[in-house]
């Protein structure tokens, strides 16, 4: 059958699971939140959430002991309140007693029963079992132990105190799940996954769609009492053609779409980066930061780098708003500042490098008459960033540096970051959590890659020493102080180059309300609705 058959029917037939048992009417289109992923999600298991495919559905079927809201603070989930003991190593959390899992044959028949501490207990358990195979379990590397007190008491203990661990445990990976559908094994779990979230399973057919119905039992209410969420089903398709998912959103088929690509970039935008207006009748633009950072990398490699002059001159001679503005239609801000991304505390406006081409050109003249010539630096890249590597070329040029582009393959390229094969290449880092230690990690000496993330191999002893003494402080206040002075310390290094921070730009249909979305990028639709 080929695939364009086949989802037609598998349209009609999830018109017909969209029926409800008590009235057999279908639900009204308004009551449907359709969207699509072009990358397929994987599993609908959080201990595999670790593509932001499955991040976007972990987050609509499963609850966690805590969770960010959109100004990234830390507050209540499945917990109620929690307390930690005096030296940050203990955390204590209670939990509330009105959370069911969604109903499912396996606690009797039409059955569910209230989530309790043993349920946490058991989940971190799995997410550690090495059988289980789960992506997360480094989450719980720091934690001693972890254990029930009673049904309504969960503890844990870490082995060193690390402030920004509730961080840690906001991410989908710490999700609750029941012992009762694991019991024949791993596989009742993957055809029919029970969370407690705001919408629970319906039907998946691999690659094709995705349908979640509303949790009747959610245990959230909205300012005026009333039960959320307020959607009746959530319906996600999995066409791989970006221009397909384009085509269907201005059709009115799709009520959202997330991010760009070129194919219809500058068919939906403007050159400033506004909506193209011939679509202002149908769809709204918003545009959010994103915790990440895109960045172009050197290889230290133990001191033998390139010269620190001709880091400082790519540094400086690169204009960064007018990247910005006209490569990327303004859908992002530019990176004036250090690694860490605007609107994380910690972020440093005052550690990084402005546009200056003339000072640019008096480090590489200073370089040339102290060494020779300038070597020819070669800054390797995949191809969908090919474009703003060949503007990078352009500008440094223009001060006296020969930039060669080398376009690899995606996994050359993480092959290559790893074990440092490039020189100079081209990078992003997002946040796993909300803290500022997440994007300081990539320059701790202790980290160097592989078996870390510190691509760079950037090594500074008073960095280091930073680093570990910020896990010490309980003090949030002093805790971004000092990662601002860690930021402006490596930046002083200029082992990179932060080129932008990422923004997100969603497009909704006009009939869309109540959409927001956390700088972590995960998709919450539990305050959302439609009018008809």
């Amino acid at each position: 059958m080929n695939r364009f058959l086949n989802l037609i029917l598998f349209g009609v037939f999830s018109v017909l699971t969209f029926t409800s048992c008590s009235n057999k009417q279908e639900i009204d289109d308004s009551q449907i939140f359709r969207l699509n992923r072009y990358d397929n999600i994987s599993s609908l298991d959080p201990t595999f959430a670790r593509t932001q495919a499955n991040n976007w559905v972990c987050n609509l079927m499963y609850n966690s002991l805590i969770k960010l809201n959109d100004s990234l603070q830390i507050v209540p989930d499945i917990a109620k309140f929690w307390t930690i003991s005096e030296d940050g190593k203990t955390y204590t959390f209670t939990l509330r007693n009105n959370v069911y899992f969604h109903k499912n044959p396996v606690f009797g028949k039409d059955s569910t029963r209230i989530v309790n501490a043993k349920d946490f207990e058991y989940s971190f358990q799995r997410l550690t079992d090495p059988a289980v195979g789960g992506a997360g379990s480094w989450v719980l590397n720091n934690v001693a132990d972890f254990k029930a007190l009673n049904d309504s008491v969960f503890q844990m203990n870490l082995k060193e105190p690390f402030p920004p661990f509730l961080g840690l445990l906001s991410m989908k990976y710490c999700s609750v799940v029941p012992k009762e559908i694991f019991e024949k094994g791993q596989e009742e779990f993957r055809k029919t996954p029970i969370g407690t979230g705001p919408f629970q399973f319906q039907l998946w057919e691999d690659n094709v769609k995705l349908v979640l119905r509303k949790n009747p039992l959610y245990f959230e209410k909205d300012e005026k009492g009333k039960r959320l969420p307020y959607l009746e089903a959530v319906s996600m398709t999995f066409l791989p053609e970006k221009h397909s998912e384009f085509l269907q959103l201005i059709q009115g088929n799709l009520d959202m779409m997330a991010d760009l690509d070129p194919s219809y970039k500058n068919e939906i935008l403007t050159p400033v980066g506004e909506l193209n207006p011939k679509y202002n009748n149908n769809i709204n633009l918003h545009k959010y930061n994103y915790l990440s950072t895109v960045y172009l990398c050197f290889y230290l490699s133990d001191g033998n780098g390139l010269d620190l002059r001709l880091r400082e001159a790519i540094n400086y001679g690169i204009d960064k708003s007018k990247m910005v503005k006209y490569m990327m239609n303004g859908v992002a801000t530019a990176a004036e500042g250090g690694f860490i991304p605007k609107g994380l505390p910690g972020y440093n406006e005052n550690s990084g490098y402005s546009f200056q081409p003339q000072k640019a050109r008096e480090l590489v003249n200073s370089y040339k008459k102290e060494k020779g010539n300038v070597p020819t630096v070669q800054l390797t890249t995949v191809q969908e960033y090919a474009d703003i590597c060949e503007y990078i070329q352009s500008q440094l040029a223009k001060v006296g540096l020969n930039i060669a582009i080398n376009v690899v393959p995606g996994p050359t390229m993480r092959d290559g970051k790893a074990t440092g094969k490039f020189e100079f290449f081209r990078a992003n880092w997002g946040a796993d959590y909300p803290d500022a230690e997440n994007f300081l990690s990539l320059y701790y000496s202790k980290n160097f890659a592989p078996e870390g993330p510190n691509y760079s191999h950037y090594k500074n002893e008073k960095f280091d020493q930073l680093y570990l003494n910020s896990f010490k402080e309980s003090d949030e206040l002093k805790r971004e102080k000092m990662y601002r002075e860690m930021d402006s310390l490596m930046m002083k290094s200029a082992p990179i180059v932060p080129l932008f921070y990422d923004q997100t730009s969603i497009f909704l249909q006009k009939n869309v309300k109540g959409f927001t979305m956390s700088p972590v990028k995960l998709l919450d639709l539990t305050r959302v609705y439609k009018t008809k």
